[in-house]
Order: C-alpha cells, then structure tokens, then sequence
C-alpha cells in the first residue's frame, strides 16, 4: 500500500467507525462542550490513525448533544528519534506529564494518548474508548463560558472571554491553535508521509485564576507564529486540583 493509500485509508476508517461508534438518538438539550486533547507526535508510527480520528470527530461532530472541542497537542519527545516535528512543544509535554500523574496513567507518557475533558485517559485511536468516554460526559453540566469581539492586532489574537461562577477554585486557559496544517514528513517513523493535522495547539496560556463562587472576565492578547493562517481561540476552565474541565467554548480567528 502506497503512502497515499495508507493516508486515505486511515481517514475512511476514521469517519467509519465515527458514523458507527456514535449513532445515537438526537438530544433535545443545547450542545455540552467537551474538551477534546489529543497528545501526539509526527515522530510516532502510531499517531498518524490519532490524528485522523481527531479529524473526522472535529469535522463531523458525531455526538448527539455535545460540541467536541478538539485540540492537537504535540509533544516533544520524539524528536530525537530522526524528525523533528514542527509543532512539538516542550510545555505540551509537561502538560501530558501532569495528567499521567493525576490520572494515575500507568506506564507513564505515550502517544497517542486522548484526554476527555481532563477526567479521563486513553490511546488516542481507541474508538470505543472514546465513545465511551464522550457518552459519559455529554450529561454532565458545565458553567457558561463566551469568547467574544475576536480580532487580531499587531500579530496577536485578541479576544474577550466571559465565565460564569465557579463551583470550586479553578484556572483559566486559553489556547492558540492553527485551525488546520499539512506537513510531509521526511525522516523517522512517518518518513514519506503526508500528515494532516487540526486544531494544532501553538500557545497555551493560564490567563487567570478564579476563586470558588467567582466569576471571570478577561481581555486577552496572544501572539500567534503564522500571521498567514487562520487560527481558533479556544478558552477552557479547568478544576484547581483535580484538573477537570468545568467549561469551555471555541470561535475563530482569520
């Protein structure tokens, strides 16, 4: 099979088993934001299937009842094994390092591992894991969280993010990420393949801390890399000590 059929072969099997994992009954209720992390690597032989499912489930948007709110998060320890990966960042790497050690995740770091709204891990192509794992949070309730008057200006993504009283202390986020990105690997183990990428995470901030009982209101400036491209601002709020995401919500910026 040709790179290019391996490539179209993992997007198929993606929006499949997608369609076939998440055939559910339509919900009445608004759509319940779920935080979506894919921790992955263009380095990792295992990954490129990841990266498709985090695709088809950001395009597709295949539970009834919720908004799956995707992020790309690329880590950094892969890179000395004969490619660099353009998006990798070491501060993703320490953010998956934190989740392995308040999830309790045995065998510590790997990828692709997929994180449902900071509550749950697991390899990140495991579909029936991640069927699972959405159904089990669509019920659960979220505190409001707006992003607002987003523009950018002199290089930066600005935006106003709204969020409503806190059930315990908390911490808000914002992430910058490229909407979308192709990238042709020539080296490691993805040498001579054409990888796509979504919701790529360039910068994650803490932009504030929130009291329990507490609202927040922010104006944030983020600086972006690529001026050229379009990006997503995604602004999530996260428990202080157990790590689970009480809100989030996404918007666009060109």
């Amino acid at each position: 099979m040709s790179n290019l059929d391996r490539c179209g072969f993992w997007m198929s099997a993606a929006l499949a088993v997608t369609a076939v994992l998440f055939s559910m009954p339509a919900l009445a209720a608004p759509a319940n934001p779920i935080l979506v992390e894919l921790f992955t690597s263009e380095g990792c032989s295992d990954c490129p299937p990841a990266d498709a499912f985090l695709k088809a489930l950001d395009a597709a948007q295949p539970v009834p009842g919720a908004q799956l709110i995707v992020l790309e998060e690329h880590v950094d320890y892969w890179d000395d094994q004969g490619w660099r990966d353009p998006f990798s960042s070491h501060a993703l790497t320490l953010r998956q390092s934190e989740y392995v050690d308040r999830l309790h995740v045995k065998n510590g770091p790997y990828t692709p591992q997929m994180v449902v709204d900071g509550s749950e891990a697991f390899v990140g192509s495991d579909r029936p894991q991640a069927g699972r794992a959405f159904a089990k949070e669509v019920p659960v309730p979220k505190i409001s969280v707006q992003i607002s008057a987003v523009h950018v200006e002199e290089g930066k993504v600005v935006a106003h993010v709204e969020i409503g009283a806190v059930p315990s202390k908390a911490e808000v986020f914002i992430a910058i990420a490229l909407d979308h990105a192709q990238s042709q690997v020539l080296r490691g183990e993805n040498g001579g393949h054409q990888l796509e990428h979504v919701a790529i995470v360039e910068r994650l901030t803490s932009v504030g801390k929130v009291k329990k009982g507490n609202a927040f209101s922010k104006d944030v400036a983020i600086k972006r890399d690529h001026p050229e491209k379009n990006y997503r601002v995604i602004a999530f709020v996260q428990q202080a000590d157990e790590g689970k995401v009480l809100g989030a919500a996404a918007a666009h910026a060109k």
